[in-house]
């Protein structure tokens, strides 16, 4: 059991990201002193809001340069912290090179992070944004492997760098996680392994593919329909708070399934009519598999047809129970979650009424 010096600082990697963001700011609240990491320092206005967080609570920034694929260069941040978030990792569609843009990252990153905390003696325990993506790759895997409900005892055997090299990269680094803490007894590791991640950002601008998904939803983009995708969905701000008890919770060990509501595109899209549904030209009916399986391709380059294939028409369950009761996760509505982050776009102009 772990008990974590909150007058210690802690080390929250890819400052700049969509769930970093909210978990900064929850440990500012906390009056927590915050070490972040981002790629550069010279672009001061980009970094601004994260300097107002910190103004705006009883906490304490600072940040510092860091870069996944270089060696020792998280180790100045790390540096007297009793806890270390380690959040950055590449979560993109745009894949030209899935080695290099993909798992090099993942996988060099989470090792550089934790050999800087093997030279840091003061870190008692690492929360790792792992991913449902490490314990899934189709929707099909539930069916295949004769499960209910994805759970914390279950691994992503069947991603490789052709097919969901996303999934991929997150599952070797994941492992890799593992791994490197089994080789010690100084410090703990626990994982939280998210779902999609949606809701509205710090700044409405962020970069993350839960942000185009959106867009595409309001936009017009998906206005003939979606395809009939099954997938699990969790509030980017109660993810905030799965870290945070993760790491202050002093029983908290191993994985956690981070998931509020087995959903779907269509009810993503289902849980706006009510408020943006006369104004916005959102999806409406779902769409035959057939077609889908057929205009793929077409639609998007990352949409292969054996994802289709192995997703669309499948169920997806998640089981969120152990989040539930050793970390007290209470979960938002889909609706709130939702609503929230598509009036956020609105207001941003990101979406426009028809």
């Amino acid at each position: 059991m772990f008990n974590i010096d909150k007058s210690q600082p802690v080390m929250v990697t890819g400052a700049t990201g969509y769930v970093a963001g909210w978990l900064i700011k929850r440990l500012l609240d906390e009056g927590l002193a915050v070490h972040g990491t981002v790629r550069h320092l010279a672009n001061k206005a980009r970094l601004q809001y994260l300097y107002d967080l910190a103004e705006q609570s009883p906490g304490q920034l600072q940040l510092f340069e860091a870069d996944l694929l270089k060696e020792g260069s998280f180790d100045a941040a790390a540096a007297g912290c009793a806890v270390v978030f380690h959040t950055a990792s590449p979560f993109t569609s745009q894949v030209s090179d899935p080695a290099l843009d993909l798992i090099q990252p993942a996988l060099e990153g989470t090792r550089n992070v934790l050999r800087a905390v093997e030279r840091t003696a003061s870190v008692k325990r690492v929360v790792l944004t792992s991913s449902c993506a490490a314990i899934y790759a189709d929707n099909i895997d539930l069916k295949e492997k004769g499960l209910s409900a994805f759970d914390e005892s279950v691994w992503n055997t069947t991603a490789n760098i052709s097919h969901q090299a996303y999934s991929y990269s997150k599952t070797l680094a994941e492992r890799e996680a593992w791994a490197l803490h089994d080789t010690q007894q100084r410090w703990q590791l626990v994982v939280v392994n998210p779902s999609l991640v949606m809701g509205p950002g710090i700044k409405a601008d962020a970069t993350s593919e839960s942000f185009n998904l959106i867009k595409q939803l309001g936009d017009g983009t998906m206005k003939v329909g979606v395809p009939n995708w099954p997938l699990g969905v969790v509030d980017v701000r109660d993810l905030a708070e799965a870290h945070l008890a993760a790491a202050f919770t002093p029983e908290a060990r191993g994985r956690y399934v981070i998931s509020g509501h087995d959903a779907s595109f269509m009810a993503l899209a289902e849980a706006l009519v009510p408020r943006f549904g006369d104004k916005f030209a959102l999806p409406r009916r779902t769409l035959p598999k057939w077609l889908v399986w057929l205009a793929a391709p077409f639609a998007d380059k990352a949409l292969t047809r054996a994802m289709i294939s192995r997703n669309v028409g499948y169920p997806w369950h998640g089981d969120n129970r152990k989040s539930v009761r050793e970390l007290g996760m209470q979960y938002r509505s889909l609706e709130e979650t939702m609503n929230d982050f598509f009036a956020q776009l609105v207001a941003s102009g990101a979406v426009q009424a028809r």
